[in-house]
């Protein structure tokens, strides 16, 4: 039975560049010289995905995937959640704002009622 976490969270989610610079490049030896040539991109990039100025794109997702053995989906959850936290520390207001809508219960179009008409028809 899978475990459902609905507590919201009180601290901002790990940006996957701090991941990268904290874990994954200490534990490999890599140098931001040595990640931009094996990732094939420049040292600019790497540099601005370390220092969290850069988001995970689904490409960079896919080659920090096949660099590092894990999946592209790693790199973008992490991805995705930081960018949710953001947007919502910077809508909350408006998120606010917006109604809760609650599903009408209508006893006329129960499953039962339902499925007895289109037997009858």
């Amino acid at each position: 039975m899978p475990f459902r976490n609905t507590t919201p969270r009180t601290i901002a989610p790990t940006h996957p560049g701090e991941m990268l610079r904290e874990d994954f490049m200490p534990d490999y030896g890599l140098n931001t010289t040595a990640l931009a040539a094996s990732l094939g991109v420049t040292r600019q990039t790497v540099n601005e995905l370390i220092r969290c100025r850069r988001a995970i794109t689904p490409l960079m997702a896919l080659r920090l995937s096949r660099l590092f053995g894990n999946s592209p989906r790693f790199w973008l959850n992490a991805q995705q959640a930081v960018d949710l936290w953001d947007l919502e520390a910077t809508y909350h207001g408006e998120l606010e704002a917006i109604p809760r809508l609650e599903a009408e219960k209508d006893e006329s179009k129960s499953l039962a009622s339902t499925s007895l008409s289109i037997s009858e028809g």
